[in-house]
């Protein structure tokens, strides 16, 4: 063999070599569907001013009976229905929906109870405008879909749906029946969360660069509501599934900051990892008798999940999950610029050249009283305006009131959704993109464009007042 052909097959397989090193980047496992005709884009979408907003709710356990509690309270509403599997909550909501309203029209709110499709009878029967979905992570894509068929907006829990062929059938009902369909992340409207959107649209810390996102929040006692509760459906997925389930309350607030999926840049791979799976089945056999079903369960989610993503421009953000191991709650909440970097859990933040009252140099953190120069000049005018008020009616801090609060001004306004349709899909996404790339070694894998080009298009979020 002569020394070209060696030289030849040598640097062909170490080419092949590194080849095989390199994962793949994975497409997603989901069909686009075709636009239907006349379709809406739904990015910028304002819907019809409704001066009256009649709304109805399904599922009002832990969630819901908040929504129909604080939008009773809300002018321009009406409660026309509430559904829910268990007579006695829907008793309770019709009750504190009536209580709460005030000089609002909620005398003849007609309640669904015991059947499984008793939800369906009703949207059928009452015809409300805006629907509010509060129920195990499996319904939300059905329900949302047939709110969007029967004429109503859908505002839907997180996350969005489970799998990426309902997030496409959800944004093609959306756009097929010109339906605000809302995920409903409340994070965003966070005190903080408000605050550091209002810095990064001026410029504070310069370009983004990376972001940390999270949800840290030990949850096993859910596991003793084995009948009825949270903890009887989310047990399963904590079982069945491995990857980063419930990732939006830390990544909705940093995609905004980001502006991922309006205008400027946008979701492109992931790669997930997972820790071992120890904490739950731990936690069974110390709680429940050996032949108790959640003893019988094989845990295969791990205990906490790291994923990375990366955008268009090329930027990153971490975001974790872990709903099991023993230690303190957080969101993490960072956003990193040029000229600095914010972050939560506790409230702090590093400008180059110094923060007003606080540290004169980015090598110390300004917190506490040291931040009440920031809070003064970039307090995000829709916290100012309803903060107070936020406080008074509760919800994590306000921000559950202001979420409320927006939708219904939105709606009676004629304003486009603080958060479109592509949104709760591309943050709900991570959710089974990371069980694929966990199963596959962590893997990259790519997100769909849930928009199909459009967010390029896509205005920004504004700061509302």
């Amino acid at each position: 063999m002569n020394s070209s052909r060696r030289d030849f097959l040598r640097k062909t397989s170490i080419a092949g070599a590194g080849l095989a090193i390199v994962p793949a980047l994975s497409k997603a496992k989901s069909k686009e569907p075709a636009k239907a005709h006349g379709a809406k884009y739904m990015g910028d979408f304002i819907a019809p001013k409704l001066e009256t907003v009649k709304c109805a709710f399904i599922g009002v356990g832990a969630r819901g009976a908040g929504h129909a509690r604080q939008l009773a309270a809300i002018e321009g509403t009406e409660v026309v229905a509430i559904c829910d599997l268990y007579q006695d909550l829907a008793d309770r909501s019709a009750k504190s929906c009536k209580e709460n309203g005030k000089e609002q029209r909620h005398n003849n709110i007609k309640t669904y109870t015991g059947g499984k499709n008793e939800w369906k009878k009703m949207l059928k029967e009452t015809k409300p405008d805006a629907v509010f979905i509060s129920t195990p992570w499996k319904l939300h894509a059905p329900m949302a879909i047939e709110a969007m068929k029967q004429g109503a907006h859908a505002f839907v829990e997180v996350p969005l749906a489970v799998t990426l062929q309902e997030m496409w059938d959800i944004v093609d009902a959306s756009e097929k029946t010109g339906k605000h369909c809302m995920m409903m992340e409340n994070v965003n409207y966070g005190r903080d969360e408000l605050l550091y959107l209002n810095m990064c649209r001026q410029g504070v810390i310069g370009e983004l660069l990376h972001g940390e996102a999270a949800y840290i929040h030990e949850l096993r006692g859910q596991m003793n509501q084995v009948e009825r509760g949270t903890g009887s459906w989310r047990t399963y997925h904590y079982a069945n599934r491995n990857g980063n389930l419930y990732p939006t309350h830390g990544l909705g607030p940093v995609a905004q900051y980001m502006n991922l999926g309006r205008g400027e840049d946008n979701f492109k791979f992931l790669n997930s990892f997972s820790s071992p799976a120890k904490g739950r089945s731990l936690f069974a056999a110390k709680n429940f008798d050996s032949n108790h079903k959640w003893n019988k369960l094989d845990y295969k989610g791990g205990d906490i999940n790291t994923s990375i993503i990366k955008t268009t421009l090329g930027r990153t953000i971490m975001i974790q999950w872990d709903e099991t191991s023993p230690r303190p709650y957080s969101r993490h909440n960072l956003i990193q610029g040029t000229k600095g970097t914010l972050t939560g859990f506790p409230t702090r933040v590093a400008l180059e050249g110094g923060v007003e009252g606080g540290p004169e140099h980015h090598h110390s953190w300004a917190q506490g009283e040291q931040l009440a120069a920031i809070y003064e000049k970039y307090e995000h005018p829709l916290y100012t305006r309803l903060g107070e008020l936020a406080k008074k009616m509760g919800g994590h801090g306000g921000m559950d009131f202001i979420m409320r609060y927006r939708i219904i001004e939105c709606l009676r306004k004629g304003q486009p959704m603080d958060q479109n349709i592509y949104e709760g899909c591309f943050w709900s996404a991570v959710g089974p993109l990371s069980e694929t790339s966990v199963a596959q070694n962590g893997a990259p894998q790519e997100f769909p464009d849930f928009t199909r080009g459009k967010w390029k298009n896509t205005k920004a979020l504004a700061i509302v007042g």
